[in-house]
């Protein structure tokens, strides 16, 4: 445990140093506030909670990016390899790399929920506490998702071209850019396979209805069993050395990492609620903006 937290404070005094890194993690998903409320929302107070929640899930989403290219760089500028002369362990590597992130993550969602405070009067919290459990296990998930794609590429651009096509994915039919009931019928029945669909209606249901953690059993089991099932998986995959190849057989246990989305996405398309969730979040901010749209 000892080397996991020494680890974890050498990776976030790096992470620190880079400018990429303050940009991506800080700029970027500030602007996307700005966005999303400012444009989207039209700086309307009641649409505030709803649309900080894509917001906050692309937030945590941002460490599957950046902990998957970090991984990768370290692995080809022989820092791995260094690392490895010291009596630390694959799991301590890896652990430190989630722990780090997660650190690093939580200001950025403090900095958010000011901004939509200060600059946009949100007037309503929703239920923190569901709110810190959500973002806490994103990190996770998503993380060890990163952790999966570093463990499978061999150099930084194959890196590159997996990490853009699941973003796309992530980012188009999961709800997290546009509202997830305006999307069209074939993207929902897509999106229930997601893990950052769980993330964006599960921070909605939290924020817009203030529903306590227990009430989004489904999010959760998602989030939770996505983290643990990648997190093993990639600390069997993972390699110190630059030469050290993936073989087809790894590969193929990788893509072991769905069997929980496909599970769940297979209950939740005949059991489920998370769509009509989703549309009763959609409905419920419909219903506060309702009485200050001009003619009613």
């Amino acid at each position: 445990m000892s080397h996991t937290w020494t680890l974890t404070k050498i990776r976030m005094r790096l992470a620190l140093r880079t400018r990429a890194f303050l940009f991506f993690s800080v700029v970027m998903p500030v602007a996307f506030l700005f966005l999303f409320v400012g444009v989207f929302g039209r700086g309307s107070a009641a649409a505030v909670p709803y649309m900080l929640a894509p917001v906050l899930a692309l937030t945590v989403m941002g460490s599957f990016w950046g902990l998957s290219i970090q991984l990768v760089t370290f692995r080809e500028q022989g820092i791995l390899r260094r690392f490895r002369l010291a009596p630390v362990g694959a799991g301590a590597m890896l652990a430190s790399s989630i722990i780090s992130t997660y650190f690093l993550t939580l200001p950025t969602v403090v900095l958010e929920f000011a901004l939509a405070r200060a600059v946009f009067h949100m007037d309503r919290w929703g239920n923190l506490w569901g709110v810190w459990v959500l973002v806490t296990l994103g990190t996770a998930t998503f993380a060890s998702l990163g952790l999966i794609v570093a463990s499978v590429t061999n150099t930084m651009q194959e890196t590159q071209v997996i990490n853009n096509a699941i973003w796309f994915v992530f980012l188009f039919l999961s709800g997290a850019t546009l509202p997830l009931p305006i999307l069209p019928g074939w993207i929902q029945r897509v999106a229930v396979f997601l893990p950052a669909t769980y993330l964006v209606t599960g921070l909605q249901q939290v924020l817009v209805r203030s529903l306590p953690v227990y009430k989004v059993g489904a999010e959760l089991l998602a989030l939770v069993g996505g983290a643990a099932v990648a997190f093993f998986i990639s600390l069997h995959l993972f390699r110190w050395e630059p030469e050290a190849k993936i073989t087809r057989r790894s590969k193929a246990w990788a893509a072991a990492t769905i069997v929980p989305f496909l599970l769940l996405g297979i209950w939740e398309s005949a059991h489920g609620n998370l769509r009509s969730d989703a549309r009763t979040n959609f409905e419920t901010l419909q219903r506060r903006e309702a009485p200050a749209s001009p003619g009613r």
